[in-house]
């Protein structure tokens, strides 16, 4: 079978590399990118030499041999590419938040309808983390009964990285809840079953960064679906002491236990990543992550040769931005 070839539009978020990766490991053929940007084009294609780049995004889209577009780009540009890819007849897998408005959200539903096409979002923090597929895998076994809340928290690290002027714009970038907290929204979905939810309640603030306004360094959700609930944070506070970006937590009770996930460091003093620990009516145990599979671009490719769903439903890949994008707009509200 050949492999499925896909080209990149938009790097200026890092998770490209991410995304691009996951592809390639799954064994699709990274053939083309396009960037503007001279400085993010020179970086990508010293890590993807293979990956020609193009002057113009057409040579892309107008490629009938490239099945699959993946892009981060701006997030207020997002929207717009995936149609353009979309509408050119190609599946698509774009990053976190896959647009930065409910009428940008509208919009790619509609052409997703019309075209036929899958329309991914690599929410990375749940299929790139080896201990929340397992837990995946814990829960639908029934290893803490029924899923009653998840609390999720997604704290990151600002630096003193130099960022681009978009990253402080919020209508690029699109607000903390629906960019950042749009992961944890995803992870409640999928833990609890639930096919929607109802927004409670919702804040933002720039609480300590007075020179940057457009940045809401600190956000919270509460949400509530029939017979469970969720609670999460994002914020932008990680010092400096911790070896890494952030440390990005999710809890998942049920009826007959609990599971706590410690994603990307333990403070506790395990060393290592995807600390899982599971107690229930026997007692308490840690699983190690380690070797556990990570399905998502196997599944993904999969559903582009047999239009499946099997990589994740369409409906949920929208109902969490959908959620995000509420969640930041009720908060908003009650700011102003």
């Amino acid at each position: 079978m050949d492999p499925i070839r896909f080209a990149a539009i938009g790097l200026n978020h890092n998770h490209i590399y991410g995304q691009t990766q996951l592809l390639l490991n799954a064994g699709a053929e990274l053939v083309a990118f396009f960037a503007e940007e001279d400085d993010l084009a020179a970086a990508y294609a010293k890590q993807f030499p293979q990956a020609k780049r193009v002057a113009d995004v057409r040579a892309i889209l107008d490629d009938a041999r490239i099945a699959l577009v993946t892009g981060a780009g701006i997030p207020d540009r997002r929207a717009d590419d995936a149609i353009a890819a979309m509408r050119a007849g190609k599946d698509v897998l774009f990053d976190k938040p896959g647009m930065v408005s409910l009428e940008q959200l509208e919009a790619v539903k509609q052409v997703q309808a019309d075209t036929k096409r899958i329309y991914a979002v690599y929410y990375s923090e749940h299929i790139q983390t080896r201990c929340t597929v397992k837990a995946g895998e814990l829960v639908a076994a029934g290893a803490i009964g029924r899923v009653v809340h998840t609390a999720g928290f997604g704290p990151h690290r600002l630096g003193n990285n130099n960022r681009p002027a978009w990253f402080f714009d919020r209508p690029r970038y699109g607000g903390i809840l629906a960019d950042i907290a749009s992961h944890q929204v995803e992870q409640f979905l999928f833990f609890t079953g639930a096919e929607d939810a109802e927004v409670v309640g919702a804040t933002v603030a720039n609480f300590h960064h007075p020179k940057t306004p457009g940045l809401q360094d600190f956000g919270e959700v509460m949400l509530k679906a029939p017979g469970c609930t969720g609670y999460i944070r994002a914020d932008w506070f990680t010092p400096d002491g911790l070896p890494t970006w952030g440390d990005g937590r999710l809890t998942i009770l049920g009826t007959e236990g609990y599971i706590e996930l410690r994603k990307y460091v333990d403070i506790g003093g395990q060393p290592g990543t995807d600390h899982l620990v599971l107690v229930d009516q026997k007692g308490v145990q840690r699983i190690d992550c380690t070797h556990q599979r990570l399905p998502f671009g196997a599944q993904l490719l999969d559903d582009i040769r047999h239009r499946s769903e099997t990589a994740m439903p369409q409906a949920r890949t929208f109902k969490a931005m959908e959620l995000a994008l509420r969640a930041q707009a009720a908060a908003e509200r009650t700011a102003a």
